[in-house]
């Protein structure tokens, strides 16, 4: 019976060096967007030189879109943890829930801008863009369950609902009410799905 051999001492160095890498770039995105944050900046938070740097990822665009991937796979996790019996609505919100918690942590990097080198570089990417399309297909039954349920509008495109969801992923309004110091993150984190899915309109 075969067994798989064991990485190398050089292995795991390298692997714990290129995870470190991703972490970091992961916080500078989240702190700085792709246009500010510098290959210099990267290296520097890791504590190796650029050229380093550069044995592990080829560009900043590669650097960039290895976080995105990587956070794409934790919500791919999530969504599969999800509890099967709850119902749609409810799962729907446990993952809105989920990205906020990921975005107040300062882990969500800043998604990349229409015309960003970053984007380019994402779409040429088969990891994220199996990633989305799992994430997207899994979320677009969801809709299209709570919407049969009655508890999503219907008359409203599924896409439509979907993107207004992964808006919150980068929403503003998590970092200006946080900066008002008056709400935890878990308040902050209810009012924002309350007014995601519930709207403004009083009840």
């Amino acid at each position: 019976m075969s067994t798989l051999a064991r990485p190398s001492f050089k292995e795991q160095m390298l692997a714990a060096r290129e995870e470190a890498i991703i972490q970091n770039v992961n916080r500078l995105l989240a702190e700085k967007g792709f246009d500010a944050m510098t290959v210099d900046e990267v290296a520097s938070a890791v504590g190796i030189a650029k050229a380093s740097l550069y044995k592990h990822f080829t560009s900043k665009e590669d650097l960039a879109a290895a976080a995105m991937v990587r956070v794409m796979r934790r919500a791919q996790q999530f969504l599969k943890d999800v509890d099967a019996n709850l119902p749609p609505l409810d799962k729907l919100k446990a993952a809105v829930r989920w990205t906020l918690q990921v975005q107040l942590a300062g882990q969500m990097p800043s998604l990349p801008g229409q015309n960003s080198s970053l984007r380019a570089a994402l779409m040429s990417s088969r990891d994220y863009i199996d990633s989305r399309v799992e994430i997207s297909e899994t979320l677009g039954a969801w809709i299209e369950a709570a919407q049969r349920d009655g508890a999503v509008n219907a008359t409203l495109p599924a896409v439509a609902v979907l993107y207004t969801l992964y808006a919150r992923a980068c929403d503003p309004v998590v970092e200006f009410l946080r900066g008002g110091g008056q709400l935890g993150d878990s308040e902050i984190i209810e009012l924002v799905i309350s007014t995601c899915f519930d709207g403004l309109a009083a009840r």
